[in-house]
């Protein structure tokens, strides 16, 4: 099972905890990481942009990539959020194993 890091943003901290509770009580994923606040710079409809936004790392399956980037899409208060996914190259089996267990297959 293809284990990812699902990285997207938020503009507060309750949309952040909104979208990390909502996708694992919902077996989205099986982990959820709130990062401090960071600085992004960014450009935006012809303009260069700034804002202070929460990113999310979530733990999930390529297999419930789709629904849980339709879940993040439907709580999230940006016209186009970023939602990108890394595929985990290596990782220890155990740790693999749990966040497969704790998703929906």
């Amino acid at each position: 099972m293809e284990t990812l890091i699902v990285i997207t943003n938020c503009p507060d901290e309750e949309t952040a905890n909104a979208i990390a509770l909502a996708v694992v009580e919902e077996r989205l994923a099986a982990c959820v990481n709130i990062l401090p606040r960071v600085q992004s710079l960014y450009r935006w409809q012809g303009s260069v942009e700034s804002a202070a936004e929460i990113p999310l790392l979530i733990k999930t399956t390529a297999g419930n990539y789709p629904a849980l980037e339709a879940r993040i899409t439907a709580l999230h208060p940006y016209e186009v959020p970023e939602i990108v996914a890394l595929p985990l190259a290596r990782g220890l089996p155990a740790y693999l194993n749990w966040v497969a267990a704790e998703t929906l297959q």
